[in-house]
């Protein structure tokens, strides 16, 4: 059986675009804009995080939307990138530690602390969201 190894990511400027995602959701979230966060995702995109599954932009709007209402209401996001793995020619895995900062705290605490696995495909000259999936970075 032959196996290929994945390209690297073009370029400086091709890394920090993939990069720059997660600083978009931030500011999304920072705007509690259900549309710029789902915008971020591929058509048919799915966001994995425990105990939930949305799939397709949509769903992933409307969930955004009532939870900037309900439990994420006042809340923060932060998120930086740890490593970018290319899959193949306009795929990559991105992996990001970050969380959500509670409202009225100005730091993340410890145990809200969480690891994610972005799947990027880039579309329509950009980067957006096939497959994100965060779990706690610690045991809790």
């Amino acid at each position: 059986m032959t196996t290929t190894t994945p390209a690297p990511v073009a370029s400086p400027a091709e890394q920090a675009a993939i990069a720059a995602v997660p600083a978009k959701m931030v500011a999304a979230w920072a705007a509690n804009d259900a549309d710029a966060f789902a915008d971020l995702f591929a058509e048919d995109g799915t966001m994995i995080l425990p105990g939930l599954y949305q799939k397709g932009r949509d769903a992933i709007r409307a969930y955004m939307a009532a939870e900037y209402q309900g439990r994420y209401q006042g809340t923060t996001v932060t998120g930086q990138p740890i490593d970018i793995k290319p899959l193949a020619p306009g795929a990559v895995a991105l992996l990001t530690q970050g969380g959500v900062i509670a409202k009225g705290a100005t730091e993340l605490a410890a145990a809200d602390t969480i690891r994610a696995s972005w799947i990027l495909v880039r579309q329509g000259g950009g980067w957006r969201i096939a497959v994100y999936q965060n779990c706690p970075r610690d045991e809790n």
